[in-house]
């Protein structure tokens, strides 16, 4: 039976859902036995919803004071470590997952695979290319372990009725010194996380001031929704790059979408294109969103979206 091997995303208190959705992926070779590992300060609290993952055989905990934050450097050669006698290994291609899983691969001296959306066989997978307009098919040699990310936007997550038994790992590892943390800036909101909502509403250029933003969040806030924006919205100093939805910021598959001013550029379409339904409001109609929207509405956004927000 082939061993899968899936490293946990987490905040060091809560499981990513990201994780769930590897396991799914893992599930989907036949034949497997999937552990997850657990690299934490302190590893109870997350191995404890990661061992409720259906389909799971076990999770591995490995703590250390060095894993508080999840700096690639200190955590690439502990999952090595851990990754002996195991025929996959995988993680998210979230953030998260596409800082780590390249340091494991060249430790381990293999070539990674990329953002698998679907799995054709044991050594074959599909993935996105050229900003998702292409799926390539990739085969990966046989005999040797098979290192990947998994593109979260593409599966579902397992469901957690699951009782894995937690173990701890007990591995020697000399964690490197030549990384440290400086310090960590991070967003504190309370809607839904960008990555896992199910209801979405993305802002572009077209909100012309960080300021104007706040039509935007009025209406998230009535639908209980996450709040992304386009590459040229962030860029242009509006929002924060934690919230750029596209091929160069976050994937994501809502079951429902607001596309706001955004004109649809092919780099924000990678990033939705799993989306459930869209809807696109621009004054532009010949804007390319509309082209893969499913409810368009040619409309000044600065008129229509506070009337949509009263209206709910």
């Amino acid at each position: 039976m082939a061993k899968v091997l899936i490293v946990a995303e987490h905040d060091g208190a809560v499981l990513n859902p990201s994780t769930a959705k590897c396991v799914a992926c893992a599930t989907a070779i036949a034949g497997t036995e999937i552990d997850v590992a657990v690299l934490a300060a302190s590893a109870a609290a997350v191995a404890s919803d990661a061992a409720k993952l259906d389909s799971v055989a076990r999770i591995l905990t490995v703590e250390n004071a060095a894993n508080e934050y999840a700096l690639s450097a200190i955590l690439a050669p502990q999952v090595v470590a851990l990754a002996d006698g195991y025929d996959y290994i995988f993680g998210p291609s979230t953030t998260f997952g596409k800082d780590l899983m390249p340091r494991v691969a060249a430790l381990l001296g293999l070539n990674q695979i990329s953002d698998i959306m679907s799995v054709e066989g044991s050594h074959t997978f599909k993935r996105p290319i050229y900003a998702g307009n292409a799926i390539v098919t990739v085969t990966a040699p046989t005999g040797k372990p098979v290192v990947a990310t998994v593109r979260t936007a593409s599966w579902q997550a397992v469901d957690a009725t699951n009782s894995a038994p937690v173990e701890s790992a007990d591995i020697a590892v000399d964690i490197p010194s030549h990384t440290r943390l400086v310090s960590v800036e991070s967003g504190q909101s309370d809607r839904p996380d960008l990555q896992t909502a199910s209801t979405v509403v993305s802002g572009g250029r077209a909100l012309a001031s960080s300021e104007n933003f706040d039509i935007i969040f009025a209406l998230a806030d009535k639908l209980g929704a996450a709040v992304g924006a386009s590459r040229a919205a962030v860029d242009a100093g509006y929002v924060p790059n934690e919230m750029q939805v596209g091929q160069t910021g976050k994937i994501i598959a809502p079951d429902l979408y607001f596309a706001i001013g955004i004109s649809g550029a092919i780099q924000h379409l990678t990033g939705i294109k799993d989306a459930g339904t869209i809807v696109a409001i621009n004054k532009d109609e010949e804007a390319p969103i509309f082209e893969v929207a499913d409810i368009g509405l040619v409309a000044d956004l600065f008129k229509a979206l506070p009337e949509l927000t009263n209206a709910l």
